[in-house]
């Protein structure tokens, strides 16, 4: 199955509700403890009382001197995490370090209350606790992760959060990565993640399964973290060896834009100072200092209508093609392109 059709499905359906695994959340985390001392932070997708984010931030309160932890539920005060969602009632808990003798507050430590809605997160309710956090860290809703990161930054948030890789294409979330107010964390580049879902989530749902104990699970690709947070591997350097120069060919100018494509991060060449095209995969090892993002390929590419014959190439949205010799397509349409410019090219 493509990398993104499960997390289009879990939208459409509505059935994302993908809860974190804890290795996940420590070997991200691990990058940002200096940012949370004497901070509060919100989790505000999560259970508490079975969310690992909770966990997380309970656990280590006091190495990473918190100063308050909240967390909101969603119409769900089940302790069965794998509840649906049908309790009339949700709360928010707190949370400031308290504990009789355990490193972890029972429930009986946590302060609860109640909401007098649902605890959506867009909720007047929600958005008071909003206001009172330094830094909000959770798995939102993958349905709804556009209107969650803009939540985040209507009220200048900082916070750390998971969404898909192709989301950084979005129209509500590529002005926040051109403009180095968003970026990509450090600890996922590749390769699918394990998450827990719901009782109800269909077993013949594709990469679902359940485990040795009766849990079931569902593997997404092209999960990545979102963060404001800074950290330094961010602006270590990606070393380049290849060259343009003698190797032009490997590189095909595009038909609708004035760039040349780059088909994977690894190849791009130190010798070209011009614009390139790379794979959006790039924001993994983006650096700043050393690249400048000039836009995507939805905004910048020129419609193939106004260039090629039709027939001549593979119709579709705004996207960058490249000749090719297959038949009657003569222009070949490509996946989404970053369009970037080294800053220092050795030339």
């Amino acid at each position: 199955m493509p990398k993104n059709t499960r997390l289009n499905q879990a939208a459409k359906n509505k059935k994302d509700e993908f809860y974190t695994q804890l290795i996940d959340i420590e070997n991200e985390l691990r990058h940002y403890k200096e940012h949370f001392r004497g901070k509060t932070v919100l989790c505000n997708c999560d259970d508490p009382r079975v969310s690992k984010f909770f966990h997380y931030f309970a656990y280590n309160f006091r190495e990473l001197g918190l100063k308050r932890l909240i967390t909101t539920c969603y119409k769900n005060q089940d302790l069965n995490l794998f509840s649906n969602n049908d309790c009339e009632q949700a709360i928010w808990l707190e949370y400031n370090g308290e504990t009789d003798g355990g490193r972890v507050p029972t429930v009986e430590e946590i302060g609860v209350h109640p909401f007098k809605g649902d605890g959506d997160f867009r909720s007047k309710e929600c958005i008071e606790l909003l206001k009172q956090a330094d830094i909000v860290c959770t798995n939102p809703p993958f349905s709804l992760f556009r209107e969650y990161v803009a939540q985040l930054m209507e009220y200048d948030k900082k916070f750390l959060i998971i969404g898909n890789i192709n989301s950084v294409t979005y129209k509500e979330v590529f002005p926040l990565i051109l403009n180095n107010q968003v970026w990509l964390g450090q600890s996922i580049h590749s390769g699918d993640r394990k998450f827990w879902v719901p009782d109800s989530y269909p077993l013949d749902a594709a990469g679902c399964g359940v485990d040795e104990d009766g849990k079931r699970y569902i593997r997404v690709k092209g999960v990545r973290w979102f963060t404001n947070l800074d950290y330094k591997e961010r602006h270590e350097n990606l070393i380049l060896t290849e060259t343009y120069k003698g190797n032009e060919e490997k590189y095909p100018h595009y038909d609708n834009y004035d760039a040349i494509d780059v088909g994977k991060t690894s190849d791009i060449p130190y010798d070209y100072d011009g614009a390139m095209g790379v794979p959006i995969t790039f924001l993994d090892k983006y650096n700043p200092e050393q690249f400048e993002i000039l836009g995507s390929s939805i905004e910048l590419a020129r419609p193939m209508s106004q260039i090629a014959e039709r027939g001549t190439y593979a119709p579709g949205g705004p996207r960058f093609y490249i000749p090719c010799n297959n038949g009657k397509i003569k222009h070949k349409r490509l996946y989404d392109r970053l369009v970037v410019r080294n800053k220092h090219p050795q030339i």
